[in-house]
């Protein structure tokens, strides 16, 4: 990717140092490296909180600065500051310098590059007027309202950055992005007799508002949360205990995120504390599952035209008909276990390390017919939208909750239930799907993963699919 004006003006001209003298003073710092390099990042942000009929909250941030990393075998060192002058990266360059001591290793410079554009540069913050962000707010929030006098709450909000990355390398050469990213989010309370519930529904990319502010948008987002709502309003208690589970397209595939997704990142199976360390070539799932990483589809959440290293984001297939093809690898652990970089290497911010990390993790479709799926079922769990999850990477376990299920009685889908948890382990429940729909949708843009404290933007999709037998936790025996 060539490099970008505005970021050379962002991170230089209007700063006490040179691009030139920046690049020398990088080069002498690696001289004796593995690999690493200079981010440079400038950030504007700002989100809006409309509740309860009244503007809550209005927050604009700018953030910027640098994080200079050297890598000396298995052993790295980070050094950052908000400072952008040459000055700070001196004191940096001294940092990480101290634990190069009896190292002499070779740069690994090598990056590629692309011509690949995914998103817009424009700034979301100065695409639509304040006036208008607030005044959409309060429209969503009047629509709602009137939708049902079981309305008794409603909250909608919006949140948008630009962010501007420069990677630097110490042969000269560079590699820069512009990210834009915004979401809208609108949730609401209803109540019947005693009984009050909530129901949510958000969306997001790497674009401008203007799509998510359009009324035929938000109405449909402001009447989903609504409609979760009421469902949950008129749910029942869940029995628990093991029974096939229907878990539908799209947002559901936070479930493969957690419980397969992460185990599948290179840091964990270079380390072997991944359940899918060392089966490479091993049939992992059942055969037709065929799971990929995709940074590259224009304007999703998860995507990046390059990751945090300066390598080029891509398609990489993970699992093919069940069998397990390949990790997602930054530059180091690709480095370590003789593999190449997919890019995967992120970074929440230039105050963090890069490590691998998915973008947008999807299963691909299969041939069944969702009606179809549905009807094989003659008792069991249809699991439409999932809240938050936990997972042991080690072992594979996890918990999720559903936040919209229903019963399927004799193939057809009965009752809305309440409290419905998913328990089970990644490599065993790649192995009990029967059944993979041609539905495949991706999530609308919501997803943020953690680890190890970062917090980053991903996405994931999937079609409707057929788990033979799962743990359902419930209220019902």
């Amino acid at each position: 990717m060539s490099d970008s004006k505005t970021t050379e003006e962002l991170f230089f001209d209007k700063s006490e140092m040179s691009n030139s003298s920046v690049q020398d003073l990088l080069s002498n710092t690696l001289r004796r490296s593995d690999d690493g390099e200079l981010f440079f990042e400038y950030e504007q942000s700002e989100s809006f909180i409309f509740d309860d009929g009244i503007l809550r909250s209005a927050n604009f941030d700018t953030n910027q600065g640098f994080g200079l990393r050297a890598i000396h075998d298995q052993t790295v060192a980070y050094a950052h500051s908000s400072e952008l002058t040459e000055k700070a990266i001196k004191r940096a360059s001294k940092t990480v310098n101290s634990v190069q001591s009896g190292h002499d290793g070779t740069v690994n410079d090598e990056i590629a590059k692309t011509n690949q554009k995914l998103y817009c540069e424009d700034n979301p913050l100065d695409s639509i007027p304040f006036s208008k962000k607030v005044k959409v707010l309060e429209d969503i929030d009047k629509f709602v309202r009137g939708l049902d006098n079981r309305v008794k709450q409603v909250t909608a909000s919006l949140a948008g950055s630009w962010q501007a990355v420069r990677i630097m390398r110490a042969n000269g050469r560079e590699a820069s992005d512009i990210r834009p990213l915004v979401r809208l989010n609108i949730s609401c309370v209803v109540g019947k007799n005693n009984k009050m519930e909530s129901g949510s529904y958000g969306a997001g990319g790497r674009e401008t508002y203007e799509n998510f502010l359009k009324n035929d948008f938000w109405e449909g987002a402001a009447k989903e949360a609504f409609r979760q709502a009421i469902v949950n309003l008129d749910s029942i208690g869940t029995p628990a205990g093991e029974m096939p589970v229907v878990l539908g397209p799209g947002w559901p595939a936070i479930l493969l995120h957690e419980a397969i997704g992460h185990g599948l990142e290179g840091d964990f199976n270079r380390k072997k504390t991944s359940a899918f360390s060392e089966l490479l070539g091993e049939k992992i799932a059942s055969s037709g599952v065929t799971v990929v990483d995709d940074g590259t589809i224009e304007n999703r959440r998860g995507s990046l035209t390059i990751d945090d290293e300066g390598t080029p984001t891509q398609r990489t297939v993970l699992v093919e008909d069940g069998i397990l093809k390949s990790y997602m690898h930054d530059r180091t652990n690709a480095r370590l276990m003789g593999h190449k970089p997919t890019g995967n290497g992120r970074r929440e911010s230039y105050g963090h390390a890069p490590m691998p990390r998915m973008t947008n993790t999807i299963m691909i479709n299969g041939n069944d017919e969702p009606d179809e799926i549905i009807s094989s079922v003659k008792k069991g769990l249809y699991a439409v939208n999932f809240g938050g999850g936990q997972v042991d990477i080690t072992s594979g376990k996890f918990v999720f909750s559903c936040t919209e299920a229903y019963l399927i009685e004799n193939g057809k889908v009965g009752n809305a239930v309440k409290g419905a948890t998913l328990i089970g382990n990644g490599p065993d429940v790649l192995k009990r799907i029967t059944m993979i729909g041609n539905d495949m949708s991706l999530d609308p843009g919501v997803g943020t993963c953690g680890k190890d404290g970062q917090g980053v933007p991903v996405g994931v999709g999937q079609p409707t699919i057929l788990l033979n037998e799962l743990t359902v936790g419930g209220t019902e025996i």
